[in-house]
């Protein structure tokens, strides 16, 4: 009864209060983005490697997966990391437009997950970049998925123990070093899948460093599953 009526008023809001298009600005009804907006998306082809995602040519692991085999065993992305998905990323990190985590978050959701993950895991926030933001972008992404997958999402017990510059402040060269010993976990994971849930993936040094913590406390496997992947050779980790 209480959904039934949830999702009559839902409508009715719509057709009271119809929402423009994000990027466009064309009539959306309830929807973020209007249907050529949405059509128009960036997804990431299929042929990637399996592990870090980045296109190749047959689907192989690439070469720097196999020259520094990451500490993450799988990565899952949806979007190239580009017009506009950028501008919903940012939208979402920096104006505070929620309304945009719902709609990458279902986007998420759609991908298909080849284990079971035991536990949810988004990527931790400082707590003074958390203060500041007033949420963790990489949360309101995931529950949309939790929910899809019925798995629980780990939120109390796996932190970002020191305030990390910004990643996307520093050459690529210097970002594993400021990640390195970031992450902290108070849980004992030995034998579980853990999949990790963040906005972008550029380099992959902080799923790198955070899969290395979620190892060293008996994870088994872990998988990233990302919004969007920037098209750039990672380089070494």
């Amino acid at each position: 009864m209480a959904t039934g009526l949830a999702k009559a008023v839902k409508s009715c809001a719509a057709a009271l209060l119809p929402q423009d298009c994000f990027l466009c600005a064309a009539p959306a009804d309830d929807k973020l983005l209007c249907p050529s907006c949405a059509a128009g998306l960036p997804y990431l082809s299929a042929a990637r490697c399996p592990v870090c995602a980045l296109p190749t040519p047959d689907s192989s692991v690439c070469g720097a997966c196999l020259k520094q085999p990451p500490h993450f065993d799988a990565t899952h992305a949806v979007f190239r990391y580009e017009a506009p998905i950028d501008s919903l990323v940012q939208a979402l990190k920096y104006a505070h437009r929620l309304a945009s985590a719902d709609f990458l978050g279902s986007a998420l959701a759609q991908i298909a997950v080849p284990l079971r993950p035991d536990l949810i895991v988004p990527v931790p926030l400082s707590r003074a970049r958390l203060v500041e933001r007033g949420f963790n972008q990489a949360v309101e992404i995931a529950r949309p998925l939790a929910r899809a997958l019925g798995t629980a999402l780990e939120l109390d017990h796996i932190h970002r123990r020191r305030d990390t510059r910004p990643q996307a402040s520093l050459p690529w060269k210097e970002r594993a070093k400021n990640i390195r010993h970031a992450f902290e976990c108070d849980l004992d994971l030995g034998g579980k899948t853990v999949l990790v849930v963040d906005d972008v993936m550029t380099t992959g040094a902080t799923l790198d460093e955070l899969a290395r913590t979620l190892k060293a406390h008996g994870a088994s496997r872990v998988e990233n599953r990302v919004l969007a992947r920037a098209l750039k050779d990672r380089g070494p980790l």
